[in-house]
């Protein structure tokens, strides 16, 4: 099968295209042949990350396609149904090992590349939403608003009542776009003040944006960091505010509420049958063009989700 991997850190430029053998099932997972993995800027951050020992950190991918095998164990799943998932490592290939924990079923109706593009950023965009315990009426400003979890959590909010809702982007261009989303208004990250206070912000940037976000919170205002960006934040800003921090990571959802997933899972596949939730493609790539696809990433050009196509 055809493998994408990087052997040193750095760059799009480090990908490389391989021949590797098709892995095998193990305990609890699932052996997966791909039609569309989700690029999202967690896994292009992890081609240029060092860990202990200089090894490159393996990347995973959200990932779609259709069951071959079960692993020893797996009672909920059979050969031939379409499934979406997170995959841990070697996620850009032409077949992917999924744990069941973290994999399900595409509705009939549903494609692989828009399974990719509503499920993992739309539970992210409904986790960090529900973290921030928003009310209707409230106004809420969302951060990576043009990347494919914020083109959802824009919509969540919309749903949710919000009286105001926000999205900053790094260029003016993008405009257009997340108005066609939602939103009501658009800032970009050089703005002083980015037209606040918000009583929530929901952050998918993270790093130098964190103190802007902080200091653009209402009395009593909430940030939820999703983001894999870091970041630090001074105590007194949210003290003076008596705002509040929030972190969120879908994958303890995943593991530690699977009922509390399962529930989310199913109400997306509703609200996007219902019209209410809308997932923004930017562009569909051949998987051994996956460097292209990180190059956009990278460079924040991207309108959605951007997916390889094996």
């Amino acid at each position: 099968m055809l493998r994408m991997r990087h052997e040193v850190n750095g760059g799009p430029e480090v990908l490389f295209a391989e021949e590797a053998d098709i892995p095998t099932a193990g305990a609890g997972e699932l052996l997966v042949r791909v039609e569309a993995v989700g690029v999202t800027l967690p896994t292009v951050r992890k081609v240029r990350e060092v860990r202990e020992g200089g090894e490159p950190v393996p990347f995973g991918g959200e990932v779609a396609g259709a069951v071959v095998a079960t692993g020893p164990g797996v009672t909920g799943f059979r050969a031939g149904e379409r499934v979406t998932g997170l995959c841990f490592a070697d996620a850009y290939a032409e077949y992917a090992v999924l744990p069941t924990a973290m994999t399900s079923r595409i509705p009939a109706d549903a494609s692989a590349v828009e399974a990719v593009a509503l499920v993992r950023s739309g539970l992210v965009a409904r986790g960090a939403y529900e973290a921030a315990r928003a009310e209707p009426g409230e106004s809420v400003l969302v951060t990576a608003a043009a990347s494919a979890v914020g083109t959802l959590a824009l919509q969540y909010a919309k749903a949710g009542g919000a009286k105001r809702v926000v999205a900053a982007v790094s260029s003016p261009d993008k405009a257009d776009f997340v108005r066609g989303l939602g939103a009501d208004e658009v800032v970009l990250y050089g703005d002083a003040g980015w037209n606040g206070p918000y009583d929530v912000i929901l952050d998918g940037v993270g790093g130098d944006l964190l103190g802007p976000a902080v200091r653009a919170l209402a009395t009593g205002g909430r940030l939820v960091a999703f983001s894999s960006g870091g970041g630090t934040v001074e105590a007194y800003e949210l003290r003076v505010r008596g705002a509040s921090m929030i972190g969120f990571q879908i994958r303890a959802i995943a593991t530690g509420k699977p009922e509390l997933y399962e529930r989310w899972l199913r109400e997306l596949w509703q609200l996007r049958a219902a019209g209410t939730l809308r997932t923004a493609v930017h562009e569909e790539i051949p998987l051994a063009e996956a460097a292209r696809a990180h190059a956009l990433i990278e460079q924040r050009r991207n309108l959605g989700k951007v997916v390889l196509v094996p």
